[in-house]
């Protein structure tokens, strides 16, 4: 594998000075004759220079790249989530290093040290470890940072939240309005804020009927792709099936295991609505590919991923903004998944 080509090869081809050759590919104002720039500029093309834009940013302490962290972008929400990031990334030339931490927190541990050794300035992150200690020494580098998606008790961190609470009792609330009485939920493992907010939702909305809650929750630690979470949604909705009194209705904390959900339900010949009405939590487009088309929950994950680039941009083109919390709120996404009951 040939090495990739430095100004030191182009002022060797060219006959002039390193510097001379720094200086013209940075567009420097210092003089070079119009016959030295252009024949500079013409090697540097036939020789596939490619400009060493990490080191540039160093030397100008401006960083033109940011990192993100998110726990898996086979989850269809944080690839949305994603995107956002990334069209207000283009829109301002920076350029955005992805991390899947995989749903582990060693993983995401590791992330946030890379991304201080490569001395990238802004980070969005969505994060799932309980030790900020590394946040923590991140933040105290100097690198911007905006939470998405899961709380940071952090003050210097501005925080873009979902009210998972409000969406958990909006969810429980619907079916409840359409007759249901014995709601099942099924969720992955309650070990982080969103997950302990929508489960909270449910409980109170549950509660203020006077109807006793019925709950399945995964004893796994994470998720490391999609189908995971189908297929667990698929094994506790059989935990509630074999229940003594099956429940006429289950809400799933995510689109994808509601999915396996419907799945479970079909291959136990079980028609949805008709029988078992589900309600899933994302609002992800796939909802809208299967049948019956999904009823959901959205949160708004694309303009989440919008909001919290242009937050960090802001911060890191040194704009005086102050750290603050902006809150989301859910919607109800209406469609063949329920039925009255």
């Amino acid at each position: 594998m040939s090495k990739p080509t430095t100004i030191h090869d182009i002022a060797k081809a060219a006959n002039v000075s390193s510097a001379t050759v720094s200086r013209v590919l940075s567009n420097s104002s210092y003089p070079v004759s119009k016959a030295k720039r252009e024949r500079i500029m013409s090697l540097a093309e036939e020789m596939n220079y490619v400009p060493n834009l990490l080191g540039r940013q160093l030397k100008g302490n401006k960083g033109t790249t940011i990192g993100v962290i998110i726990p898996s972008i086979m989850n269809p929400f944080y690839s949305s989530v994603l995107f956002g990031i990334e069209e207000v990334a283009r829109q301002n030339n920076f350029t955005v290093i992805a991390c899947n931490s995989l749903h582990d927190p060693l993983l995401e541990d590791e992330y946030i040290r890379t991304i201080m050794e490569k001395q990238i300035k802004g980070v969005v992150i969505s994060s799932i470890s309980n030790d900020k200690s590394q946040l923590q020494s991140m933040i105290k580098a100097g690198v911007h940072v905006v939470a998405i998606d899961q709380k940071i008790e952090e003050e210097q961190i501005s925080q873009i939240e979902f009210d998972y609470q409000k969406g958990g009792q909006l969810a429980t609330k619907y079916l409840q309005s359409k007759g249901h009485t014995h709601i099942g939920y099924v969720t992955s493992k309650v070990d982080r804020p969103s997950r302990k907010s929508i489960l909270s939702g449910y409980m109170e909305a549950m509660r203020s009927k006077g109807l006793e809650p019925l709950v399945e929750e995964s004893k796994a630690d994470f998720f490391d792709n999609a189908l995971s979470e189908f297929d667990t949604g698929k094994l506790l909705t059989g935990k509630l099936l074999d229940a003594p009194v099956p429940p006429t209705a289950i809400f799933a904390c995510n689109d994808m295991m509601a999915f396996g959900v419907i799945r479970e339900l079909t291959e136990r010949n079980i028609h949805v609505p008709q029988e078992v009405s589900v309600i899933g939590f994302d609002g992800i487009d796939l909802g809208q590919m299967i049948s019956p088309q999904l009823t959901t929950i959205k949160q708004p994950d694309y303009e989440m991923g919008k909001l919290a680039c242009k937050l960090l941009l802001d911060k890191m083109n040194g704009a005086d903004v102050p750290a603050y919390d902006i809150t989301l709120q859910p919607a109800l996404l209406e469609r063949g998944s329920v039925e009255q009951r």
